[in-house]
């Protein structure tokens, strides 16, 4: 591993393992999640101003009014989809963002497609993951809501920013037997939800209250 992934001091393997033991003892179970986020260089998806505080548990700005999830979303979202009813194999990613989830994903599952409305942020998140040499996963520079009917369907859907009301267009990309998480509501109303799709039908079960950025319509350079 490079010297820039290895980081240093505050962006050191040993404050990430911190990292890790403090989403242990906050609830988080899979082993398989946590030995993800111990593995994935959270410094390198922030400016470098924020580099010291990358494994702190916080949301932080990323540029173009949006942020890095905090950790433990990320862990709890990405928890919650491998207990989805089949394996996860297929992931739909609704906002690439920085790219620290995709690079999450990208260890857990076999195949990542990631849809960003603003391009800026998807060639930035391009090219981090490059830098770790992740290669499955798909970019897309496309309007989120809609997803990436192309490739559907898909074993797991994962949602980044927060619409008022679920889009109809990403349950029925979701495969029979499939899982999407979602956060959902008003801005300090929203809920992380879990859509799993039946037969015939969608089951609902909600997480945690939680805090995102609105899910927009519309793409952005």
């Amino acid at each position: 591993m490079n010297q820039r992934l290895q980081g240093i001091g505050m962006t050191s393997q040993r404050t990430r393992e911190r990292l890790v033991m403090r989403l242990r003892e906050s609830g988080i179970k899979s082993e398989l999640v946590l030995n993800a986020i111990k593995s994935t260089p959270r410094h390198i998806f922030v400016d470098e101003a924020l580099a010291t505080r990358a494994y702190e548990d916080t949301a932080l700005p990323i540029g173009h009014g949006q942020t890095i999830s905090q950790p433990h979303t990320v862990a709890r979202m990405t928890e919650a989809l491998l207990a989805a009813n089949i394996p996860p194999k297929k992931v739909l990613e609704v906002g690439t963002g920085s790219g620290y989830q995709t690079a999450i994903l990208s260890q857990l599952v076999e195949q990542v497609f990631s849809v960003e409305r603003i391009q800026a942020l998807q060639l930035r998140a391009r090219a981090r993951l490059r830098e770790m040499r992740v290669s499955n996963v798909k970019f897309k520079h496309d309007n989120g809501s809609m997803g990436w009917l192309e490739n559907a369907p898909y074993d797991c859907i994962i949602v980044t920013a927060a619409p008022v009301q679920v889009p109809d267009e990403l349950l029925m990309q979701l495969a029979i037997g499939g899982r999407m998480v979602i956060p959902a509501g008003d801005t300090g109303q929203q809920v992380l939800r879990v859509f799993d799709r039946d037969i015939d039908c969608f089951h609902e079960s909600q997480l945690d209250d939680v805090q995102f950025v609105p899910l927009l319509d519309g793409v952005s350079q």
